[in-house]
């Protein structure tokens, strides 16, 4: 990671995602975790005030020390137990069949291998265990997605790695996990080309 990634970046992400149209998009997504949950991509750990009581513990792991520093202050507020790791999601370093819930918002776009990552989301998860999600991605629309294919190569640069076109429910499909769950939506105040995105749960078949 450059100055960009670890000092500038994680500073437009935190403002970006403190958004207040997202808070009840957040709300939705965590509102059912329960029990010993992981969250991928913690970021400044944002979503730490919508979960519910029934989280007993999160595991929170993002590999960014720029924002790993700002989510320490929201760590120290919450009421919800936290353990930080400073690690990418590719190779997690947790048991099989650890985690009662997954949970992953906006952070798929920019895992580097995020097949891998989701192959250890479908790991970690005991049978039955949920994966929450909140992901922006490819539009099924061609005008569209023929937009974000050419838009992402520079928006990778700005965005340190984000993709626009990755299509979410295949990749989670593709991981072996069932979609059960699965509302297609704009982000507010985004153009669709950025802010085309997948709200569901998927589950680690028993």
């Amino acid at each position: 990671m450059g100055i960009y990634s670890d000092r500038i970046f994680p500073k437009v992400l935190d403002w970006a995602m403190r958004a207040p149209e997202l808070k009840p998009l957040r709300a939705r997504t965590v509102e059912h975790a329960h029990g010993r949950v992981l969250e991928i991509g913690f970021g400044a750990g944002h979503n730490l005030k919508f979960y519910p009581k029934s989280v007993e513990r999160v595991i929170a792991v993002d590999p960014n020390p720029g924002l790993s520093a700002m989510a320490r202050k929201r760590m120290q507020r919450s009421n919800v137990a936290v353990e930080h790791h400073q690690i990418t999601a590719e190779r997690l370093p947790f048991g099989d069949a650890s985690f009662d819930c997954v949970v992953s918002t906006l952070t798929l776009c920019s895992i580097p291998n995020v097949g891998a990552a989701l192959s250890e989301v479908h790991r970690v998860l005991k049978p039955g265990g949920e994966f929450f999600f909140l992901e922006h991605g490819q539009c099924p629309d061609p005008n569209v997605g023929r937009w974000q294919n050419r838009l992402t190569p520079m928006w990778k640069v700005i965005g340190d790695g984000c993709h626009l076109n990755r299509n979410i429910a295949t990749l989670v499909r593709d991981a072996g996990l069932h979609i059960n769950a699965l509302e297609n939506l704009v982000l507010p105040k985004a153009p669709v080309t950025i802010g085309y995105a997948y709200l569901g749960k998927a589950v680690r078949q028993p």
